[in-house]
Formats: C-alpha cells, structure tokens, sequence
C-alpha cells in the first residue's frame, strides 16, 4: 500500500478539516502551501461559487488541495461538474453516500475519502471503491458520531485495507503520534486550523477557542441531521437547539464574531490551544513532535 504522501503528492500526512463556511481559499492554500492537505468545503457554495475558491486556491498553490462535498446539498451533480472541470483531483465527502457520483469522480482520475463514524459505514465505502476513508471521532466539532477515536480508529483500521485517516480529538504530534499507533496513516485536524493566521473567521471566533478549557463544548443531540459538537454559550442553552446550527447562526459567530448568539463550532481538544501561529509552522511542530514520539517511545 502506498503512503498516504505518495498516493495524494503532499509532504505531510495532516488533512485540514472542512469547517462549514470557514474552510475556503485563505485556509485550504496556504495548508497545502506548507505541505498537508488543504480542502475547501463545498457546502453553502453555488457551482459558481465553488469554482471562485478552487481557482483562488490554485492561483495561491501549485500543490495538491481537496475539495469537501456534503452530499446532501442540492447542487452537488453541478458541483462535482465544477471540481472535475477545474482539475480538482482529491475529493472528501460527508453527510450521505458518495455512492451516485463515485464513478464520475473516478473517471476523471479524482481520489475519492468518504467522512465515516463507524466500521460498518467504512467497509461499505471500501466496497464501494473508495480511495481511503476519514474515521471521526465524537471528539470531533461539528457533526460527530457515536464513538470516540480511541476505540473507533483500530476497529476501522483492522476492518478495511484501505488507508485511514484519524479523525477527531487531534491537536498536536502526541495526537497524531497515537493515531499512527492505533493503525491509521494520516490524520484530519480542524479545530487545531482554527487557530491559524490564515484561518478567515472573526478574531473574537478564534479567541473563543484559544481561550477554552477542556470542558468548553456541549454535544446537542437533537438537532437536524443528528449530534453536533460546539462551544457552550447562550445559544446552546436555548430550549430549541433544532434552530441552533443553520448556516446564518454560524455566519453569525464566523463573520460577526457574535460568539454567544452564534454557532462555534469546535472539538474537545480547543483546551489544548494558546496562541496564533502560521498553518505551516503548526503542521512542521505536529510532525515533528509525532515522529519523535514514535521514535522514542518504548514500552517497559
């Protein structure tokens, strides 16, 4: 099996997680820029729209990024279309099956990681025919499935011969060092990018993360499309969290840095982090920090 560095062209095996409204162009280039893999997340975005971020990303990088696709969106087919003729050639996916678009993607020669939460769910993507797959952890911001990674990522990883990717709860090389032990061959960071320079979301939205502990985010478990993970804040105690995590509530923390009235979405690993810092000099300290520990560690 092929690394995932050699497989995907990209110097370190750190994917940048698709935030809904805030992995775009700035985020997505300047983490593939520095050698991991920057991604774009799709949803929200008209075709036309999409096709702005993937240029705007290609015109700061001549390396790899990817593209995140919620499946669920009502554009998708238009979509794909737009990745395809823009010469995307990694694809991420989430909140359904990529099952209806995976031979067009694959046609086109597009490396394809469906998001999963459970082993049942990765070894149907591996039939599929799947490139590799993102096994989240509930750890995870966002939408979160049931497991933790500890227990989710060696199942998955001993069900399917695919590559896995770690996912959720991981912040730095201690991180990334236990995914690696736990059978995966690369891992998936979003609340760590939060907290770069490059990251486009507003000041008071990212203070919010640097100044968490490791108690700071609630799970409301019924809200549409299933749990979701978030800093706690006036929001998250109202009655009716169904209206808690539409997209105007998180533009309202993202772009108007109302960071009690609006969505914050983050994992529980936000306690781990104190300062601003370039993506490139976050990803070459969780590399460098991972493959020490993996060098050094001994089992007595």
């Amino acid at each position: 099996m092929k690394s995932i560095t050699e497989l995907l062209g990209i110097e370190y095996p750190i994917f940048q997680g698709a935030m809904a409204h805030i992995a775009r162009y700035p985020l997505a280039s300047a983490v593939s820029e520095a050698g991991g893999l920057g991604i774009i997340a799709a949803g929200g975005l008209s075709s036309e729209e999409l096709r702005e971020q993937i240029r705007r990303t290609q015109e700061r990088t001549k390396k790899p990024f990817a593209v995140n696709l919620m499946l669920q969106m009502d554009n998708i087919s238009e979509q794909v279309e737009v990745l395809i003729e823009e010469g995307v050639k990694i694809v991420t996916t989430g909140a359904g099956t990529p099952k209806p678009y995976l031979e067009r993607l694959k046609q086109a020669d597009i490396k394809v990681f469906p998001v999963i939460s459970s082993v049942k769910l990765a070894q149907k993507m591996e039939q599929l025919g799947v490139d590799g797959i993102i096994a989240e952890g509930m750890e995870a911001g966002g939408h979160i499935g049931e497991t933790t990674s500890m227990a989710l990522i060696p199942q998955v990883a001993q069900a399917v011969t695919i590559p896995v990717i770690a996912a959720g709860g991981i912040g730095d090389g201690r991180g990334m060092a236990a995914a690696f032990a736990l059978g995966a061959q690369g891992v998936q960071m979003g609340t760590a990018f939060l907290t770069v320079a490059e990251c486009p979301i507003h000041e008071n939205y990212q203070q919010a993360i640097l100044q968490a502990d490791d108690t700071a985010t609630v799970v409301l478990d019924k809200t549409k499309g299933g749990a979701i993970r978030g800093l706690r804040n006036k929001l998250t105690e109202r009655e009716k969290p169904n209206e808690v995590f539409s997209l105007e509530v998180l533009k309202r923390a993202t772009d108007i840095g109302d960071t009690e009235n609006g969505a914050v979405m983050a994992g529980q690993i936000a306690g781990l982090f104190s300062e601003v810092k370039p993506a490139k000099a976050l990803i070459e300290e969780v590399y460098a920090e991972a493959a020490a520990i993996c060098q050094n560690i001994k089992i007595d």
